[in-house]
Protein backbone atom coordinates (compact mmCIF):
# COMPACT_ATOMS: atom_id res chain seq x y z
CA UNK A 1 0.00 0.00 0.00
CA UNK A 2 1.23 3.49 -1.08
CA UNK A 3 -0.07 6.77 -0.01
CA UNK A 4 -0.46 9.67 -2.73
CA UNK A 5 -0.65 13.58 -1.09
CA UNK A 6 -1.92 15.64 -3.97
CA UNK A 7 -1.23 19.61 -3.45
CA UNK A 8 -2.20 22.24 -5.78
CA UNK A 9 0.36 25.05 -5.02
CA UNK A 10 -0.72 27.98 -2.42
CA UNK A 11 -2.58 31.14 -4.11
CA UNK A 12 -0.31 33.32 -6.37
CA UNK A 13 0.25 37.01 -7.02
CA UNK A 14 -0.95 38.65 -10.31
CA UNK A 15 0.31 42.12 -9.01
CA UNK A 16 3.28 42.14 -11.81
CA UNK A 17 1.85 41.97 -15.24
CA UNK A 18 5.11 41.44 -16.59
CA UNK A 19 6.33 38.29 -14.94
CA UNK A 20 6.02 35.30 -17.08
CA UNK A 21 3.56 32.47 -15.47
CA UNK A 22 5.95 30.48 -15.06
CA UNK A 23 8.10 33.18 -12.40
CA UNK A 24 4.69 34.21 -10.23
CA UNK A 25 5.39 34.38 -6.31
CA UNK A 26 2.42 34.07 -3.64
CA UNK A 27 0.28 36.04 -2.76
CA UNK A 28 -0.35 37.32 0.99
CA UNK A 29 -2.79 34.15 1.42
CA UNK A 30 -0.61 31.83 -0.27
CA UNK A 31 1.83 32.75 2.27
CA UNK A 32 0.05 32.07 4.87
CA UNK A 33 -1.81 29.07 3.53
CA UNK A 34 1.02 26.77 2.44
CA UNK A 35 2.49 26.73 6.12
CA UNK A 36 -0.63 25.77 7.27
CA UNK A 37 -0.64 22.60 4.92
CA UNK A 38 2.48 21.74 6.40
CA UNK A 39 0.85 21.84 10.07
CA UNK A 40 -1.95 19.79 8.66
CA UNK A 41 -0.06 17.05 7.87
CA UNK A 42 1.56 16.73 11.04
CA UNK A 43 -1.65 16.30 12.80
CA UNK A 44 -3.08 13.95 10.52
CA UNK A 45 0.41 11.94 10.65
CA UNK A 46 0.95 12.06 6.62
CA UNK A 47 4.49 13.39 6.58
CA UNK A 48 5.66 12.46 2.96
CA UNK A 49 8.77 10.39 2.77
CA UNK A 50 9.54 12.26 -0.15
CA UNK A 51 8.16 15.49 -1.28
CA UNK A 52 8.17 16.43 -6.16
CA UNK A 53 7.16 19.83 -6.85
CA UNK A 54 6.62 21.36 -10.00
CA UNK A 55 9.48 23.60 -10.72
CA UNK A 56 7.29 26.90 -11.12
CA UNK A 57 7.79 29.64 -8.48
CA UNK A 58 4.84 29.50 -7.14
CA UNK A 59 4.47 25.61 -6.91
CA UNK A 60 8.16 25.53 -5.38
CA UNK A 61 7.68 27.71 -2.60
CA UNK A 62 4.17 26.43 -1.42
CA UNK A 63 6.45 22.31 -1.31
CA UNK A 64 9.33 24.38 0.51
CA UNK A 65 6.94 26.03 3.03
CA UNK A 66 4.94 22.96 3.64
CA UNK A 67 8.08 20.79 4.02
CA UNK A 68 9.81 23.64 7.02
CA UNK A 69 5.93 22.92 8.57
CA UNK A 70 5.52 19.59 8.46
CA UNK A 71 9.10 18.52 9.48
CA UNK A 72 9.93 16.79 6.08
CA UNK A 73 14.00 17.13 5.91
CA UNK A 74 14.89 15.71 3.17
CA UNK A 75 15.97 17.15 -0.56
CA UNK A 76 12.56 18.57 -2.67
CA UNK A 77 12.78 17.11 -5.83
CA UNK A 78 11.93 19.58 -8.50
CA UNK A 79 10.63 19.14 -11.72
CA UNK A 80 9.84 21.34 -15.01
CA UNK A 81 8.17 18.90 -16.31
CA UNK A 82 5.35 19.08 -13.79
CA UNK A 83 4.50 22.64 -14.92
CA UNK A 84 1.38 22.90 -16.41
CA UNK A 85 1.24 19.48 -16.69
CA UNK A 86 -1.13 16.57 -17.68
CA UNK A 87 -2.00 13.03 -14.98
CA UNK A 88 0.67 11.23 -17.43
CA UNK A 89 3.52 13.50 -16.08
CA UNK A 90 2.88 12.99 -12.47
CA UNK A 91 2.56 9.28 -13.34
CA UNK A 92 5.95 9.27 -14.96
CA UNK A 93 7.39 11.01 -12.07
CA UNK A 94 6.51 8.51 -9.78
CA UNK A 95 6.98 5.19 -11.98
CA UNK A 96 10.53 6.61 -12.16
CA UNK A 97 11.13 6.79 -8.00
CA UNK A 98 14.14 4.40 -7.46
CA UNK A 99 13.06 3.74 -3.76
CA UNK A 100 9.97 2.43 -2.74
CA UNK A 101 8.69 5.34 -0.18
CA UNK A 102 5.45 4.62 1.85
CA UNK A 103 4.22 8.17 0.89
CA UNK A 104 4.88 10.69 -1.40
CA UNK A 105 3.58 14.09 -1.82
CA UNK A 106 3.56 15.57 -5.31
CA UNK A 107 2.83 19.26 -5.72
CA UNK A 108 1.38 20.93 -8.97
CA UNK A 109 -1.41 23.02 -11.00
CA UNK A 110 -4.66 22.80 -12.13
CA UNK A 111 -6.48 21.36 -14.09
CA UNK A 112 -3.76 18.45 -14.02
CA UNK A 113 -3.81 18.42 -10.07
CA UNK A 114 -7.63 17.88 -10.53
CA UNK A 115 -7.66 15.67 -13.50
CA UNK A 116 -4.92 12.89 -12.01
CA UNK A 117 -7.12 12.78 -8.32
CA UNK A 118 -10.15 11.88 -10.93
CA UNK A 119 -7.79 9.62 -13.04
CA UNK A 120 -6.16 7.72 -9.66
CA UNK A 121 -9.63 7.14 -7.75
CA UNK A 122 -12.47 8.21 -9.68
CA UNK A 123 -14.41 10.47 -7.95
CA UNK A 124 -13.96 14.49 -9.49
CA UNK A 125 -13.05 16.59 -6.53
CA UNK A 126 -12.24 20.65 -6.31
CA UNK A 127 -8.75 21.55 -5.54
CA UNK A 128 -7.94 25.23 -5.24
CA UNK A 129 -5.17 26.49 -4.35
CA UNK A 130 -3.47 24.71 -1.36
CA UNK A 131 -6.25 22.36 -1.13
CA UNK A 132 -4.53 18.61 -0.38
CA UNK A 133 -5.85 15.31 -1.16
CA UNK A 134 -4.98 11.88 0.35
CA UNK A 135 -4.96 8.84 -1.92
CA UNK A 136 -4.60 5.38 -0.93
CA UNK A 137 -3.13 3.15 -3.27
CA UNK A 138 -3.17 -0.47 -3.51
CA UNK A 139 0.35 -0.92 -5.47
CA UNK A 140 3.49 -2.36 -3.56
CA UNK A 141 5.50 -0.58 -6.03
CA UNK A 142 5.53 3.27 -7.60
CA UNK A 143 6.56 1.86 -10.90
CA UNK A 144 3.41 0.09 -10.64
CA UNK A 145 1.27 2.78 -10.48
CA UNK A 146 -0.88 3.54 -13.43
CA UNK A 147 -3.49 6.03 -14.31
CA UNK A 148 -6.10 3.07 -14.19
CA UNK A 149 -5.11 2.33 -10.77
CA UNK A 150 -8.00 2.43 -8.80
CA UNK A 151 -6.46 4.74 -5.56
CA UNK A 152 -9.21 5.38 -2.59
CA UNK A 153 -10.06 9.16 -2.08
CA UNK A 154 -9.17 9.06 1.42
CA UNK A 155 -9.91 12.54 2.37
CA UNK A 156 -9.56 15.94 0.81
CA UNK A 157 -8.49 19.28 3.04
CA UNK A 158 -9.29 23.15 2.04
CA UNK A 159 -7.62 26.09 3.76
CA UNK A 160 -10.76 27.80 3.88
CA UNK A 161 -11.71 24.84 5.74
CA UNK A 162 -9.24 25.39 8.75
CA UNK A 163 -9.80 28.87 9.12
Amino acid sequence: MKTLIVLRHAKSSWKDNNLADYERPLNKRGKYDAPRMGALLVRQDLVPNLIISSSAKRAATTAKAVAENCGYEDEIQYSRHLYAAWPEAYIEALNDLMSDYPRVMVVGHNPGIEDLVEELTGEWVRMPTAALAQIDLAIGRWSDLALEASGKLVNVWWPKELD
